[in-house]
């Protein structure tokens, strides 16, 4: 994580119901900092059973006006972060016959208006992991793809803008956050039962079903929904 309170402060809670905890400092940006990352936690607990891709940021913006560096961003973190640090787990995680969740989006099996770079790094993570997946199912390894709707953390007060700074108009967005220890339960609970797939979240559900079975009247919903967006 990038967040050196919160680690420190998630690894206080840990720490005082017994559980052994090591945080680590990591651009995941980097290649080299996401295999020295996954090095120092093999080398102090031997193995890694489940790798959790959580790492993320979002924008927001219609296409016309976005500079290309903020795809650039948003790239980096949310698509080749996750790739790097599976890349250098991959080989423990076969040994244990281990699992991958990637904490991905409604907006990678479905578009989203505003968000295209957002929703760009979330298609591009569900077609690795689920390609993926079929390479690594015969050798006992799980992918888990997680599909939120909205849900109640920070992200989005880190949202960039059209031009790369923190957006500072409204989100938009269509129902009720859910809180982030209601998501998490359902993510646990998957992935005890080995889903390869799970949609969280009464609307993400609903816009996942929608989109595939009606994908022209999806479009019409959203856009009209996100309208306000367009017009920045």
């Amino acid at each position: 994580d990038m967040d050196e309170q919160a680690l420190e402060s998630c690894k206080s809670l840990f720490n005082k119901s017994a559980h052994d905890c090591m945080e680590l400092f990591c651009d995941v940006t980097h290649e080299d900092a996401c295999q020295n990352a996954i090095k120092h936690v093999l080398q102090q607990h031997g193995k890694i059973d489940i790798l959790f891709n959580n790492a993320g940021i979002t924008q927001r913006g219609v296409f016309l006006n976005t500079k290309t560096e903020v795809f650039k961003r948003v790239m980096d973190v949310n698509f080749y972060g996750s790739l790097y640090c599976t890349k250098a787990a991959l080989e423990s995680l076969i040994k244990q016959k281990g699992q991958i969740i990637v904490n991905e989006s409604v907006a990678g099996v479905a578009p989203l208006v505003g968000r295209t770079g957002y929703s760009a790094s979330k298609h591009a993570l569900h077609g690795l992991f689920t390609s993926l997946r079929c390479e690594l199912r015969h050798k006992g390894v799980h992918v888990m793809i997680v599909c939120p709707g909205f849900i109640k953390t920070n992200l989005q007060l880190r949202a960039l803008d059209s031009n790369g700074n923190i957006a500072t108009h409204k989100q938009t967005r269509i129902g009720k956050q859910s809180a982030p220890k209601e998501a998490a339960i359902q993510i646990v609970k998957q992935a005890a039962r080995k889903n390869d797939m799970v949609l969280l979240t009464g609307m993400g559900k609903m816009g996942y079903v929608i989109s595939r079975l009606a994908p022209k009247l999806y479009e019409r919903i959203m856009t009209y929904r996100f309208k306000q967006e367009l017009n920045e």
